[in-house]
């Protein structure tokens, strides 16, 4: 990873950012690190956005177990062989 002080990084930054490096660079100030940039990875850029209609109902709860709990002894409620 290539290393920038940070009065060059400040001069030249919005070149920078637009084309990085695909290592990234660590920017330094008076010889010690303070920030590193990377490049954002194109493959999960394009997957923002790309399933709007994932979730077709949204009263759906997506995070239910299925199982019934009881509130005061904070265990699953597991039905016993011939009960419901």
């Amino acid at each position: 990873m290539a290393s920038l002080a940070i009065s060059e990084f400040r001069r030249d930054c919005l070149k920078l950012l637009e084309h990085p490096p695909p290592e990234g660079l660590t920017i330094t100030k008076r010889g010690q690190p303070v920030a590193t940039v990377t490049p954002a990875r194109r493959s999960l850029l394009d997957f923002i956005g790309s399933c709007p209609d994932l979730v077709v109902d949204p009263n759906d709860n997506l995070f239910s177990t299925g199982l019934k709990w009881d509130a005061e002894s904070r265990h699953p409620r597991i039905p016993r062989r011939g009960q419901k």
